[in-house]
């Protein structure tokens, strides 16, 4: 499986998280994700994910004239966003915790029990 994949499934989560530390626009946005090493992420991917939030109810856009110059687009979340972030958390928290515990071996269930739970083996077993 590509780490893109992985990325995918995420990515809303975190860019919400991002927008919910205060206002902000797109390269700040980018910026953060590279500097928490996220850095294949570009502006192809991070643009679809800004519409579709905003989309949603997510968040909110404005567009001002930047301290440089030209028209930018600036993001706040919104109040079902901030609803919406709790609830990926806890999701995400259950689900990174989970996946730990069985790629790490210490998941709940022992021995073979645990390695196969609910799986058909080759053999025929389960």
């Amino acid at each position: 499986m590509q780490e893109t994949q992985l990325l995918k499934g995420i990515l809303e989560g975190c860019v919400l998280g991002i927008i919910a530390r205060g206002e902000t626009y797109g390269y700040e946005i980018l910026s953060v994700l590279e500097s928490a090493g996220l850095d294949e992420v570009g502006e192809g991917t991070l643009y679809p994910v800004l519409t579709r939030l905003d989309k949603n109810g997510y968040i909110q856009c404005r567009r001002a004239k930047s301290p440089l110059g030209p028209i930018r687009k600036y993001y706040t979340i919104t109040l079902t966003g901030k609803k919406y972030l709790e609830e990926f958390k806890k999701n995400y928290r259950k689900i990174t915790e989970s996946a730990g515990r069985i790629l790490t071996g210490n998941s709940k269930k022992a021995g073979r029990e645990a390695e196969t739970d609910g799986l058909q083996l080759h053999d025929g077993t389960a």
